[in-house]
Formats: C-alpha cells, structure tokens, sequence
C-alpha cells in the first residue's frame, strides 16, 4: 500500500510539470528544474541555508533524491561548500580540482512553511519562463499587424490581450477621439517589443506610419507582391494623410490599384483608422515633381529648392495659398514629412514683389559704387551680375555680350568696380587693423580684406584663432533641435563660401601655422564655385554707353 502510494506521489510530480508546462505554453523540463530549485531550497532551511542542497527529479519514474554538493578545491575557505582534494580522493578516486562532490541526503518531510517557499520558487521560475517565451515570440515580429481584445484601460493607455502576451497602446498612439472599451477587438501595429526587469514590454500603436503602410499591404494584392511599393508615408492620425506608391510594373496604375473598384480599397483602409482621409501620391524619383505631387490638391506654379539647406521655396498663384497651405498648416505639414523637404509657400504676387526689391537692392549697390545711371545699374543686374567682384574680373567679352555694350564700355565698367572695390578693400582693412586684427591674418591667402573684417568684428584677429575655427562655423549649415532644422549662420557665409572652401581655408591655416603636417591633409572635395542667379527681366536702355557716361 504505501509503495504504490509512493508511486502514486512520484508520477504525480511528473503529472504536475506536464499540466503546468501545457497550461502556460512552455517546455517541461524548465517545470521541472523550477521543482528541483524549490526543493533545495527548502531543505537548505532545514538543513541550513549556508549549505549547497540540491534536490534531483528522475525525468522517467519522478523519483526525487536529495544531496549535498561541494566543489573541490587546493585549499578550502568555506567547509560549507568547499572540500579539500585529499578528502574527495576518500569519496572518489577520479575527483579533481574543480569537480562536484555529492554526499545523498535522507528522505525529508517537508513542513509547511517549506513547501510554501517551494511553491513560491515554482511560481517565479514559471513567470520568469513565461517572460521568456514570450519576448522570444515578439521580439521577431515587430513591424506585423496583430489582432487583440482590450483587457483593460489605465490613465488613457489601452492594455491588449494579444493571446500568448500582453501588450500596451500609449495613450499618444492612439488615434484622435478613439474610444475602447473592455472586450473591444483592436488592431494595431507592433511598434517596439522590450525586455525589462518587470517582464517584457510589448508596445502597440495604431498612430504610426507604418500602420496604415502594413494595412494597404493587407488590402493590395499588387503591395503584398511587390508589385508597387510605398515609398513614404505621413499622418495627421485620425484626421489626414499622405502616401507616397510606385508601380513597377507599367501596365498598372499604382494610384488606381490603392484606390480600387469604386474606392473599396482604400476605403477599408480609412474605415479601419476612424476616417482618416487618404491622399495616394504617384512618388518619383525626381524630388521636385514628387513635390508638387505631394502638394495635392493645390496646384504648383514653381518650385526653388536649397538642396545644401534642405529647403524648398514653392509658389502657388494666390488663389491656391490657403489650399496649399491646408487647414492648420496640415497640407503644407504633411507634404513636408512625406518629401523630407523643410517647405515655404508664397504666392507669385509675393515672389514678385521679393524678387522687385532684390532687384531694386543691386540696382542702388551697382549705382552707387561704380557712380552709374539707373538703367545700366539694372541692366547689369537683369544679366545675373549680382557683385562688384563679379563685374571687375569678370570675362570681358561677357559684358562685350550685353546687347548695347562695346568694348569701351565694357573696360570702362571693370575699371569703376576695381575702384570701388580698392576703395572698399581699403577701409575694410583700415577697421580691421583698428580692431586688432594682425597682418598675418590679413595676408593670409584666400581671406579678401571683407572677410577679414567680418572675422575682426566677430573678435578672431590672429590667424591662430582662425586655425581653431570649425568649417560650419565660417561656411555655416543646419543643425537639427527637437526634429526640427535650424540654421547656423556662418562668419563668411555671406561671402558665399562654402562648407568645403571653409575646410580648405582652415586646413591651410593650420599647415601655415605648423599644427598639421601638410602630407596628412585630405580635402574631402575642391570647392566649388556656385553659379549665379537666375537673371531678373529689366527694362534696357536704347544706348548703354549714353546712359553710363550721363553722370560722369
């Protein structure tokens, strides 16, 4: 009788592990090495805690052993745990340093406080096999679409019954006036799966872009196949988005294939995100056309883009402003993020009067330092001259092109800018000296006495602190603060030169100065000359050479 009881008891333990590894969805044997953790554990507080107790499960009859473990070693320090070389030769002849010796310990009954430390160990080695198998089966499928039923709803944050795991919707995650409730289904996009001290954390969204990318997937056939691709995506979640799709297959119409039969496509796509309203985008590769594209429905008269910048400088008639621009900014805004472009809008009428007064600026500079007439100042500015240095050195037969100038005339222009600028050169360089600059920075090769004067009145005189200087701090750039891009404005900037130039400029100093050895400088590419603007339409005089000697 008591043997079969002891039968009984021992596949029971086996019975156990089998039941609670098919209930929690784990591997067995990790149930039953919680068992035997639990075991010695609380034989150790029988026994004492000091000592190293380890209890053994038969995997095939459930029969439980219990033995004292002790590792070999030269010299023991903790008789606890430790036995001596000599002393484990008495137990077993082949011990060696390192080994574990095991003493078997009597059967014990275990009281009830001891089984319920045993049962407090099972619990946590379960959980924490559950954390693991969980994390292991999320953590692959970020990016996928999942089905879950609401559990509960904390401070705004919906929590996901996801079936093998519980994940979390943030309350920014999700979509505008959205409501659950307990029981609701939900679907949603797994954004991030992270493994933490309190379990894995499996993070939901039904917000990010990515979403609405995975639901097209699911509703386009051609999308799933690779057929067309969506090349970018931006939302306003809930109310309006962007997407961006090409076929590469050109008997299929990526747009029309989104939108399907009578919209039923897209349709179901917006029915699952509250009613978000969807603009599809044919993308191409050509930034300035997708642009446009993007601006839809607004319609795009020209298009200026900053490539070093980032920027894009577009203009809509005047009627179209407010369309381009969107209700709060929200068509320009979602233009922006799916372009990657930094966008400003104008209307013509305001291009116009911009590019009138830039006009008007030049006219006055050319009049006033070369002592010209009005037309011949404009006519030199509707022609792209933009500089005085651009006039003085300049190819002749350049200005000889201007219809109305002759070579006279052309000689004579040179001449007065050359002055003007002498003029300028000279007390650019009398301030600078004024303010401390020193002549090793105003002979400095590729610095122009302007350019030393803008850096004496930012407090650099010596070409030592020039050497120190970073190339964006002369050339400037753009730097990215919170998302957004923000301009650094450079100490030479304004002289037009450029990231490259500033390095080179720099790298000379340092070389002059014996800071870098001159085999160890690499450019990373010449500088370059940047092409002047667009010419601006003037009115041109009936005698160029009459009207610049008028006021001689």
């Amino acid at each position: 009788m008591s043997n079969s009881a002891v039968s009984a008891n021992r596949l029971e333990l086996l019975q156990i592990a089998d039941a609670v590894a098919r209930e929690k969805l784990i591997d067995p044997e990790l149930v039953i090495e919680a068992m035997e953790d639990s075991l010695g554990k609380a034989a150790r507080s029988r026994y004492g805690a000091e000592l190293d107790i380890r209890a053994h499960i038969d995997r095939k009859s459930g029969e439980m052993t219990m033995f004292r473990a002790r590792e070999v070693v030269e010299e023991v320090e903790n008789h606890a745990i430790e036995i001596s070389l000599e002393e484990a030769h008495a137990k077993n002849p082949e011990a060696e340093v390192g080994s574990i010796i095991t003493d078997p310990l009597p059967a014990m009954d275990f009281g009830r406080v001891a089984a319920q430390t045993a049962k407090q160990v099972i619990v946590q080695k379960v959980r924490d096999a559950e954390r693991e198998r969980t994390y292991a089966e999320f953590k692959d499928r970020v990016g996928e679409i999942i089905n879950g039923v609401v559990r509960r709803v904390e401070y705004g944050n919906v929590i996901v019954d996801l079936g093998r795991g519980e994940g979390i919707i943030r309350r920014d995650q999700l979509i505008a006036r959205e409501a659950f409730r307990v029981g609701d289904r939900v679907r949603s996009y797994i954004r991030e799966v992270k493994e933490e001290a309190r379990g894995p954390q499996i993070f939901l969204s039904r917000t990010a872009p990515e979403f609405m990318a995975a639901l097209f997937k699911m509703e386009v056939p051609e999308i799933y196949d690779g057929v067309i691709e969506i090349k970018a995506v931006a939302r306003d979640p809930g109310s309006r988005a962007k997407i961006g799709v090409i076929s590469y297959d050109g008997g299929i119409d990526p747009v029309g294939a989104c939108v399907g039969m009578r919209g039923s496509r897209v349709q179901a796509v917006v029915s699952e995100l509250n009613g978000e309203k969807i603009d599809i985008i044919p993308w191409t590769e050509d930034a300035a056309t997708f642009l446009v594209n993007a601006l839809q429905p607004a319609e795009v008269a020209k298009v200026v883009m900053d490539e070093d910048a980032g920027r894009v400088e577009v203009v809509v008639p005047d009627e179209q402003l407010s369309l381009a621009i969107g209700r709060r900014g929200q068509n320009v805004r979602l233009a922006s993020q799916l372009t990657g472009w930094d966008i400003d809008i104008m209307t013509e009428q305001e291009e116009s009067e911009r590019r009138q007064a830039e006009f008007t600026e030049r006219t006055e500079m050319f009049q006033e330092a070369m002592n010209l007439d009005e037309m011949v100042a404009q006519l030199l500015v509707s022609e792209g001259f933009v500089t005085l240095e651009e006039v003085a050195f300049v190819e002749l037969d350049e200005l000889t092109a201007i219809e109305g100038f002759d070579e006279a005339t052309a000689e004579e222009l040179q001449a007065r800018a050359r002055e003007s600028l002498e003029e300028l050169n000279a007390k650019a360089l009398e301030t600078a000296r004024g303010l401390g600059a020193e002549e090793a920075l105003i002979e400095f090769e590729g610095l122009s006495p302007q350019m030393v004067l803008a850096l004496a009145e930012d407090g650099i005189l010596s070409l030592e602190e020039f050497a120190k200087c970073a190339d964006w701090e002369l050339a400037g750039g753009w730097s990215t603060i919170d998302g957004k891009r923000v301009k650094d404005d450079g100490l030479l900037e304004k002289f037009d030169v450029s990231l490259e130039e500033a390095q080179y400029l720099v790298m000379n100093a340092r070389v002059a100065l014996g800071i870098v050895n001159p085999e160890d400088v690499v450019y990373d590419t010449t500088p370059e000359v940047e092409e002047a603007p667009e010419p601006v339409a003037a009115p041109k005089p009936t005698s160029a050479a009459d009207a610049l000697f008028a006021r001689r």
